[in-house]
């Protein structure tokens, strides 16, 4: 059914098959770097810091909450359990 599908939008789109599925997959692997550079700057905005390191020394000093500061720069740290979040 997936085969039909992609057969029948690359007809209607005029575009050879493995092409097309090649240029789904780069659109959608350049909206999730969006999603997780827009995650980022927000995270990073709410602890009014501009890198990680910054947040980390706020986090030691206590000029930010452990809670949930602590839960923002894992998230930070790891883009897979950023990723986890939009699914």
């Amino acid at each position: 059914m997936l085969e039909d599908k992609l057969n029948e939008i690359s007809q209607y789109v005029e575009m050879d098959r493995d092409l097309l599925l090649e240029k789904g997959v780069e659109a959608f692997l350049r909206e999730r770097k969006r999603e997780l550079m827009i995650e980022r700057y927000e995270l990073l905005s709410r602890h009014e810091v501009s890198n990680l390191e910054e947040l980390r020394k706020k986090i030691e000093t206590g000029d930010v909450k452990e809670h949930p500061s602590w839960e923002d720069l894992i998230t930070l740290e790891n883009p897979n359990e950023t990723l986890s979040h939009h699914r």
